[in-house]
C-alpha cells in the first residue's frame, strides 16, 4: 500500500495525516445515522426534536468550515506538528464529551467544540504531506490520504450504522478516540516539524474574523433557511452577512500588510482553476449523495444500512485506485485525470437519473416495502452507476489534490490547503440549496398540503411517507418524488460536467514533473 514511502518517518507521517484528517470526515457523515436514537434518547428543554439533532450535525460543520482557513494560517505560522498535536488532542477530549453527553444541549455544544478541534486537522494533514515528500512519493501519498478520505466519507455511514444499530449512538463519538491516541503517538514519535519561515509573526485577527464571516455565514444561512423552507428573515440575514463579507476580502487582503489569505496565490493559474473545480464538483457530489440517499431509502425501500451498502462499490475505487493516480498525476501532469474522471462521473449521474420508482430493493428492505420488480433490476439500475460513479471520482480525487497541493509554494500548504477545503465545504450547501428549492418547486403531489408547515417539516420531497394511506396517493408520491429525483440528478450531472470543462480548459500540466527539492524543514 505504501510501497514508495523508503523510511519510517513518511510512513508514518502518512498514517498520522490520514488518520488525523479521516475522523474528521468521519465525523461529518457518521452521526447522521445516530440522529434518530438522539433524538430518542438524550432529553432537551430548549431544542425541539428535529432541530436539536440539526444542530447536533450543522453546529460541527459549521464550526468547522468557519475556522478552517485560520487554522491553516495556524498551521503554516505556528508550526504543523505544533498544531495538528493540539487538533488531535481535542478531537479526542471533545469526542469523549460527545460520547458522554447527558442531554440534547451539552452534546450540541460538544460538537461545536469538536468542530473547532477538527479545523486544525485537515489543512495540516496535507501540508504534512506537502513538506515530507517529494516528486511521484508525494503524488501517490496525496492519492492514498485523497482515497481514504473520500472512503471514509462514502463508507461511514454503512459502518455507523451497523454500529449504532448493534451497540449504541455514543460509540459514533467514542470510535474516535483509539484513532486519535494512534494518530498522536505517530504524531508525536515521527513528525517532524515545519512551519513558514517567511511568516510574520503576527495574525491577521481583522482577516481571520471576515473569513469565519463569510464562510460561516454562507453555510450557516443556506442550511438554516433549508430547514425552515427559505421563510426566515435571519437566514436572510446571515446570507447577506456572509456575502457581503465575501465580497468585502479581495480589497481587505490587498490593503493588510501580512493579510490571512495571501493574495499572490491566486496569481497560480492552477491554484485559481482548481478552486472553481472544487466548488462545482463538490457541490454535485453533496446533492448527488444526498438525493440519492433519500431517494433509494424513501421512494424506493432501501434501509439505511442497504442504502449504505450500496456505495461500497464507489469506495473500493477509492482505496485502491486513488494512491495509483495521485503518481500518474505527478508524473504526467494532473490536467487529463481531472477532466476524465468528472466526465465519468457526469456518465455514471445521468444513469441514475434514468432510475425507476420500481426498482427493487434487492437487499435490506424492510417488510412493509411496497413497490418490487425483478431482481435484476438492481444490476441494471443502480449497481453499474455505482462502479462508474466510483472509478470516476478516484480518477479525480487525488489529481485535484495534487494539483492544488504543487501550484502554491510549500511554505503555504497549510493556507493553500484550508482555503481549497473551505471552498468545498461552502459549494456543498449552495448547490445543495440551489437544487433544493428547484427540486422543491417541482414537487407536486395532488391532496398533499405542502403549504402546511409540519407536513412540509416533517417529509422531504424525496422520502415520501408511505404507511396507511390512499393507494393513489401513494403512487402519485412516489412519481412526483422520481420526477424531483430525476432532476436532481440532471443537475448534479450539469455541475460535474461543468467541472469537467472548467478542468480540461483551464489546468496547465508543468512541462515535466520531476522530484522537487528536499523542503528545508525546521529543527524538531
Amino acid at each position: 500500500m505504501v510501497r514508495s514511502v523508503v523510511n519510517r518517518t513518511e510512513r508514518w507521517t502518512l498514517v498520522a495525516a490520514i488518520l488525523g484528517s479521516g475522523i474528521v470526515f468521519l465525523d461529518s457523515t457518521v452521526v447522521n445515522v445516530a440522529l434518530p436514537k438522539i433524538g430518542v434518547e438524550l432529553p432537551s428543554q430548549t431544542f425541539g426534536v428535529l432541530e436539536g439533532q440539526s444542530y447536533v450535525v450543522n453546529g460541527y460543520l459549521v464550526t468547522l468550515s468557519a475556522l478552517l482557513i485560520l487554522a491553516g494560517a495556524l498551521n503554516d505560522l505556528y508550526g504543523r506538528k505544533r498544531m495538528f498535536t493540539v487538533g488531535l488532542a481535542g478531537f479526542l477530549v471533545t469526542s469523549v464529551l460527545c460520547g458522554l453527553a447527558p442531554n440534547l444541549e451539552l452534546l450540541v455544544l460538544f460538537r461545536v467544540l469538536q468542530g473547532t478541534a477538527g479545523a486544525l486537522l485537515v489543512p495540516g494533514s496535507l501540508a504534512l504531506l506537502t513538506v515530507t515528500f517529494t516528486g511521484e512519493a508525494q503524488g501517490r501519498a496525496f492519492g492514498l490520504w485523497a482515497g481514504a478520505s473520500a472512503a471514509t466519507t462514502i463508507l461511514a455511514p454503512f459502518v455507523g450504522g451497523v454500529l449504532v444499530d448493534t451497540l449504541s449512538w455514543r460509540v459514533a463519538f467514542l470510535i474516535n478516540v483509539p484513532i486519535s491516541i494512534v494518530a498522536l503517538w505517530a504524531t508525536a514519535r515521527f513528525v517532524r516539524e515545519s512551519r513558514d519561515e517567511t511568516a510574520s509573526r503576527s495574525l491577521d485577527f481583522l482577516g481571520a474574523a471576515v473569513v469565519a464571516l463569510a464562510v460561516g455565514g454562507l453555510s450557516f444561512g443556506t442550511i438554516y433557511e433549508q430547514q425552515r423552507l427559505w421563510r426566515d428573515p435571519f437566514g436572510f440575514a446571515l446570507l447577506v452577512v456572509g456575502g457581503v463579507s465575501t465580497v468585502s476580502l479581495p480589497f481587505l487582503m490587498t490593503k493588510r500588510r501580512n493579510p490571512l489569505i495571501p493574495p499572490e496565490l491566486f496569481r497560480s493559474r492552477n491554484f485559481t482553476v482548481t478552486n472553481i473545480s472544487t466548488f462545482l464538483i463538490y457541490g454535485a457530489l453533496y446533492v448527488v449523495g444526498n438525493f440519492l440517499t433519500l431517494f433509494i431509502q424513501g421512494t424506493i425501500g432501501f434501509t439505511a444500512a442497504g442504502a449504505g451498502f450500496g456505495f461500497i462499490p464507489s469506495g473500493l475505487f477509492l482505496v485502491f485506485l486513488s494512491s495509483r493516480f495521485g503518481a500518474l498525476a505527478a508524473r504526467h501532469g494532473p490536467r487529463r485525470f481531472m477532466a476524465i474522471g468528472p466526465a465519468i462521473m457526469t456518465i455514471a449521474v445521468l444513469w441514475y437519473a434514468r432510475i425507476p420508482s420500481t426498482t427493487t430493493p434487492w437487499l435490506f428492505a424492510p417488510n412493509n416495502a411496497t413497490t418490487w420488480a425483478p431482481p435484476a433490476s438492481y444490476f441494471i439500475d443502480f449497481l453499474p452507476a455505482s462502479l462508474l460513479f466510483g472509478f470516476g471520482l478516484s480518477i479525480m480525487v487525488a489529481p485535484l489534490t495534487t494539483a492544488l497541493m504543487t501550484s502554491v509554494p510549500p511554505h503555504n500548504s497549510g493556507i493553500a490547503s484550508a482555503i481549497n477545503n473551505a471552498i468545498s465545504r461552502v459549494g456543498s450547501p449552495l448547490a445543495g440549496a440551489l437544487i433544493f428549492v428547484a427540486v422543491t418547486a417541482s414537487f407536486y403531489v395532488p391532496s398533499l398540503d405542502l403549504n402546511d408547515e409540519q407536513v412540509r417539516l416533517s417529509i422531504s420531497p424525496l422520502n415520501v411517507q408511505r404507511g396507511k394511506t390512499d393507494p393513489q396517493l401513494i403512487a402519485a408520491e412516489r412519481d412526483a418524488s422520481t420526477d424531483a429525483f430525476h432532476l436532481a440528478m440532471l443537475i448534479g450531472a450539469g455541475l460535474f460536467a461543468a467541472g469537467a470543462i472548467v478542468n480540461a480548459a483551464g489546468i496547465r500540466d508543468p512541462e515535466r514533473q520531476v522530484s522537487r527539492p528536499e523542503p528545508t524543514r525546521a529543527a524538531v
